[in-house]
């Protein structure tokens, strides 16, 4: 089936943090109950000082991961590729979303990278659930007002997003930029590769 519609994870797919301090998961290790906190990071709409009570982290300077928080959103940029390639689909007709395993304050700033708006964003933080859980998938189907089968995935973290998309049984690509991914499943080492599947392209002979 022809595909109408492409799914894509967020950071490590679309865009990168150059600047990594990881201001959460100093949190989640500070947390008397990391796992709870592991899930609720992001799956709450929180800010790092709401994030920080509902954890009961003590002996940490919220001021300075604050900062730390800052630079990594500065650092922030899209990878070379993508205003071009998403200009090419958008122009095709194929209906876009993302579906992002994400802590809430990094939306905001990939949002006023992107070239235009897309149809669907399944944030784990505003959806409730988390990859590679159906839930999130459903909810992005569902903005896209399209089926599993028509619809592609595309994310580079295996299990999350390549087997995530296909236990909900949407098509799914894995996104390996290192060109090191072993495994037998289809795979793509640049987003440019998607213009196989704006509606009306042709192989070349």
């Amino acid at each position: 089936m022809e595909a109408k519609g492409i799914l894509f994870d967020a950071y490590g797919t679309l865009c990168e943090i150059r600047d990594k301090r990881r201001p959460f998961a100093k949190l989640v290790q500070a947390s008397p109950d990391r796992q709870r906190a592991r899930d609720l990071v992001m799956t709450r709409p929180f800010n790092l000082r709401e994030a920080a009570r509902e954890f009961e982290v003590d002996g940490l300077d919220l001021d300075v991961l604050e900062d730390d928080l800052a630079a990594e959103l500065a650092s922030i940029e899209l990878f070379e590729e993508v205003p071009e390639v998403l200009e090419h689909l958008r122009a095709s007709g194929l209906r876009l979303g993302v579906v992002s395993n994400l802590a809430q304050p990094y939306a905001e700033p990939l949002l006023r990278l992107m070239p235009f708006d897309f149809d669907a964003y399944a944030w784990s933080f505003s959806v409730g659930s988390l990859k590679p859980d159906s839930a999130i998938f459903t909810a992005a189907l569902k903005m896209l007002d399209l089926s599993p089968e028509e619809v592609v995935m595309v994310g580079d973290t295996f299990d999350a997003d390549y087997e995530g998309a296909r236990k909900s049984g949407i098509r799914a690509l894995h996104l390996d930029r290192e060109g090191v991914f072993d495994r037998p499943v289809p795979t793509i080492t640049t987003l440019r590769k998607l213009t196989a599947y704006a509606p009306g392209y042709r192989e070349p002979e």
